[in-house]
């Protein structure tokens, strides 16, 4: 059955057996949200016929239903009741049609300003919100200077500070309440003689998080957090991967979870996506 003719289809309409999955799957990356939302239904229906049957077929067996006729017309009461079971908010179509859309969600590539080098690459960029914005203007002329001294993409530096607090809500204070000016979370080893916030944060042991007091880093501005971060990037050789790879958004945020510069497991993901919504509000301001 074309795709285009399943979509528009009566809501009765299942697709006839396991066979067809490969065909829906296809189609929908071709059609629209309600074209793959009807795939995702006729999933769910094939799924809960199969279940059905399977029920049934452990519970009891009645002499009646023998003979071809009567398996045929216990198999279309399966395939009905697996209809008005499909399609019901909340239910195993909801999960298919997000893991759908997420499959067959177009690229796209976009060039990433540099402060040198040549453009990189963003893939799938997220639409920014107010939060994002405000703190991507607050902050971009101090980025863009720290950029052209490092070779960091502002657009990068922006990103993971954003990712780090929250757009700017969930800053690191001193214990009297003032700002720590620590927008990348970079914490005071022994080699740190400056000023020191003490915080609760989530680390990951094994991949169980745990909430632990830890000892960061305070600055007396903005700027001063961005160079210190700039500078731990391009002169620690414990990030220099890292640090030549500003070319690609995921490629740098996978070396820095490599060099663990967060304990978080998804770090590199959620990094990601960070980093290519700001560039897209950066594009968009242009």
């Amino acid at each position: 059955m074309a795709f285009s003719q399943l979509s528009n289809s009566s809501s009765n309409a299942l697709a006839a057996d396991a066979r067809s999955l490969n065909a829906l799957k296809l189609q929908a990356g071709k059609n629209t949200p309600a074209a793959i939302k009807e795939a995702a239904r006729q999933f769910e229906s094939l799924f809960m016929r199969e279940l059905i049957k399977s029920m049934r077929e452990a519970t009891m067996k009645s002499g009646m239903l023998e003979s071809s006729g009567g398996e045929l017309g216990q198999d279309l009461l399966d395939q009905q009741l697996a209809v008005q079971m499909s399609g019901r908010p909340g239910g195993l179509s909801d999960t298919i049609t997000r893991q759908l859309m997420l499959q067959t969600a177009p690229a796209t590539e976009l060039p990433v300003p540099q402060a040198h080098g040549a453009p990189a690459s963003v893939t799938n960029p997220t639409p920014a919100g107010p939060a994002q914005a405000g703190f991507v203007t607050r902050h971009a002329a101090t980025a863009a200077r720290v950029a052209q001294d490092s070779g960091i993409p502002a657009g990068f530096m922006l990103g993971q500070a954003g990712h780090e607090t929250g757009w700017g809500k969930h800053q690191i204070k001193l214990p009297d309440g003032a700002p720590s000016f620590n927008l990348f979370g970079i914490k005071a080893g022994n080699g740190w003689h400056g000023k020191v916030a003490e915080v609760t944060t989530t680390e990951y042991s094994n991949g169980t998080a745990n909430k632990v007091l830890a000892r960061f880093r305070a600055y007396g501005s903005y700027e001063e957090s961005f160079r210190d971060y700039a500078r731990l990037i391009t002169q620690s050789p414990r990030y220099a991967q890292a640090s030549q790879q500003t070319g690609s958004v995921q490629a740098f945020a996978a070396g820095l979870q490599r060099a663990g510069y967060a304990t978080d497991p998804e770090y590199a993901n959620k990094l990601s996506r960070a980093i290519n919504s700001t560039l897209q509000l950066q594009r968009a301001r242009a």
